[in-house]
């Protein structure tokens, strides 16, 4: 009997450390981040209120604001997705379409002929 509880302990033992739930938050709050990044960037950049509401430190202009409000945002997500995921087992290969698709569409926003699409 003791073998047999010590091998139910070690799977679920087993089980828990395999949980791919803060890796998974990690990524997808990645591509979050980025992609607010990029937007407050371009929208910084075509709405005057917008522009003049991100300047936080005057010599560096706006982008002192979507920067710093980006960094906020992506650590805010990373942390409540952390903290609802850590346990838990997520499908990894949509999270990771979701976040490559957000990276792949913030780096397009950081071009000047995409960006002043919007």
């Amino acid at each position: 009997m003791s073998i047999h509880q010590t091998s139910i302990s070690e799977s679920a033992t087993a089980r828990k450390a395999l949980s791919n739930g803060s890796g998974a938050a990690a990524l997808l709050a990645a591509g979050i981040g980025a992609f607010v990044l990029a937007a407050l960037a371009v929208t910084a950049d075509h709405v005057a209120a917008v522009k003049s509401l991100m300047i936080f430190y005057r010599p560096t202009g706006p982008l002192s604001g979507v920067t710093t409000s980006a960094i906020i945002v992506w650590l805010v997500v990373w942390a409540v997705l952390d903290a609802r995921w850590k346990q838990r087992t997520v499908a990894l290969g949509s999270i990771v379409t979701v976040a490559l698709v957000l990276l792949a569409v913030s780096l397009l926003l950081t071009f000047p002929p995409v960006g002043d699409l919007f």
